[in-house]
């Protein structure tokens, strides 16, 4: 009986497949001449190959892209996604969902739940940074079955407030990092922007370097701004004075995106002559909810500029 039911049964012998071989998550950057935002266009930064998903990913769980939009067009995006997060990288519009119309502007934030369709229009020329969780969905074989959150606006000024008056509290130049946490009421616990994604506003000031840290989100890096000098060091691990051993260079690029792999120790560094801001968006909601973010902050011996908060 059930004949059907058993034509592909697999067993393995746990100790040699309990900790199966998956694709690396790697350090990737794309540099914002890949955005060409000279036409309307979805450019998606997929790495689906390497990460051998079968669906479009830029990692396991997020999926990020460019929306690039000419004056006075419009495009359309149909994802199946629970979390929906646009950053604006430049210019100004309207996105017109079934939750109503937000009008946007250079340096807004904007968040929208399980939206079916989003129309979004450009009053001039615009870059809208997006990243969602269609590959968790999609893994998963599913759909959102309802909106868990409302969509929220987080305009540049109320964001800038907040950061202004985080940077210049005492001792705010020895903080790990030196940002805002963007987050929605409904996310009272993993104090997330919804409840898979997290979003920091990091700013690094001249000459000033941010300590290592780890964790096991993988990190999307957007540079919202930074001058020549400015650059992130990674590494599987520290010596016994929190210093990175034999890192890797992610050299900053104004609206470029760089990866941040799971588990690797990672530090920030200024050496240009102005502030430079970063927004790294993970899957840090989820990975909270589950309790294995496990973030680390490495404790450097020397206080200038190095010691933890």
């Amino acid at each position: 009986m059930n004949n059907q039911w058993n034509q592909k049964l697999e067993f393995y012998e746990y100790t040699k497949k309990a900790n199966p071989k998956m694709p690396p998550i790697q350090y990737h950057a794309f540099l914002s001449k890949e955005h060409d935002i000279n036409k309307t266009r979805l450019k998606w930064l997929d790495l689906s190959a390497e990460l051998q998903t079968g669906f479009r990913a830029t990692t396991p769980n997020v999926l990020i892209g460019f929306v690039c939009l000419q004056a006075g067009q419009s495009l359309i995006t149909t994802i199946n996604a629970s979390s929906h997060f646009f950053y604006v990288a430049k210019g100004s519009g309207i996105t017109k969902s079934e939750f109503g119309d937000c009008v946007w502007q250079a340096g807004d934030i904007i968040t929208f739940p399980a939206a079916r369709e989003l129309s979004h229009q450009a009053q001039e020329k615009s870059l809208l940074y997006y990243v969602n969780d269609e590959p968790l969905l999609s893994y998963l074989g599913v759909a959102p079955a309802q909106a868990i959150f409302s969509p929220t606006h987080y305009p540049n000024t109320a964001i800038m407030e907040h950061l202004h008056e985080v940077r210049h509290q005492a001792g705010a130049g020895k903080r790990n990092r030196n940002g805002v946490l963007i987050a929605n009421p409904v996310c009272h616990l993993t104090h997330t922007i919804t409840p898979t994604l997290w979003a920091l506003y990091n700013v690094i000031t001249p000459d000033q370097v941010q300590p290592p840290h780890r964790h096991n989100s993988v990190a999307l890096d957007f540079v919202i701004s930074a001058q020549q000098g400015v650059y992130s060091l990674m590494s599987d691990t520290i010596d016994e004075n929190g210093q990175l051993v034999n890192p890797i260079r992610a050299d900053w690029h104004t609206h470029g995106v760089f990866i941040t792999p799971p588990g690797l120790w990672h530090s920030h560094h200024n050496e240009s002559d102005e502030d430079a801001y970063i927004l790294p968006v993970q899957d840090a909601g989820l990975q909270t909810q589950m309790r294995t973010l496990d973030i680390r902050f490495a404790r450097p011996v020397s206080t200038n500029n190095l010691s933890m908060t």
